[in-house]
């Protein structure tokens, strides 16, 4: 494995007196598989942050909400978790399928408290756990090279209002997406949405979606 710290950490560390520190973290805290400690944390989230690399070499950091345990700790060293139905451009997925290398960020904020992961990603429509996650496309899986809890110190307390009513559920039908009413859409649309501007109420414009999710509505 490559070292923790690269050339410019350790520039970095010397010019601020902290590199013995920076040692001596990565000793306690670094760790390259889930612990007790980690699993239960991982598997209460019902969101968490992706980071995955494009094929111009860009960052792409992505929200992935789902139901609590969404996420799921398949063994010491590899973590799992679904890829619902998105805008059809396939970033994440997509960055993936190029580049395995991957950061996923687990962040409470009420407590405050976050975990922060470093691995290598696949993706595969036929995966055996796509049956135990309703709605799912894909599933990823993630092995693990590194793992560590982070200081919590600028994470800003938050409350929950609620579960967004979009995430798959059981035996229940997921709401249609508003922005696949937008009349620039309308002829690119899949076969499978070709009538959903019609079930939601009509085709909209740009500007109307825009003021939809700035109230909440989008």
């Amino acid at each position: 494995m490559n070292s923790f710290f690269g050339k410019e950490q350790r520039q970095l560390q010397a010019e601020h007196d902290c590199q013995a520190m920076a040692d001596r973290l990565e000793q306690i805290i670094v760790e390259n598989q889930i612990s007790e400690q980690h699993q239960p944390f991982i598997e209460s989230r019902d969101f968490f942050f992706l980071t995955t690399v494009d094929h111009r070499g860009y960052p792409t950091c992505s929200y992935k909400g789902g139901n609590p345990g969404f996420v799921k700790v398949v063994d010491a060293q590899t973590l799992a978790f679904p890829s619902f139905n998105g805008n059809g451009m396939f970033l994440s997925m997509g960055n993936i399928k190029g580049n395995a290398k991957v950061g996923l960020l687990f962040i409470d904020f009420e407590t405050p408290h976050r975990i922060r992961v470093h691995g290598d990603a696949t993706i595969t429509a036929n995966d055996s756990l796509l049956s135990e996650f309703s709605g799912a496309e894909l599933i990823v899986r993630v092995k693990i090279n590194e793992i560590f809890i982070n200081c919590p110190r600028y994470i800003h307390r938050m409350q929950k209002l609620e579960s967004s009513k979009y995430v798959p559920q059981i035996d229940t039908e997921t709401p249609g997406t508003q922005w696949k009413r937008i009349d620039a859409l309308q002829d690119v649309l899949p076969a499978c949405d070709k009538d959903i501007a019609k079930k939601l109420g009509g085709i909209i414009t740009p500007e109307e979606y825009g003021a939809m999710v700035l109230s909440g509505k989008g």
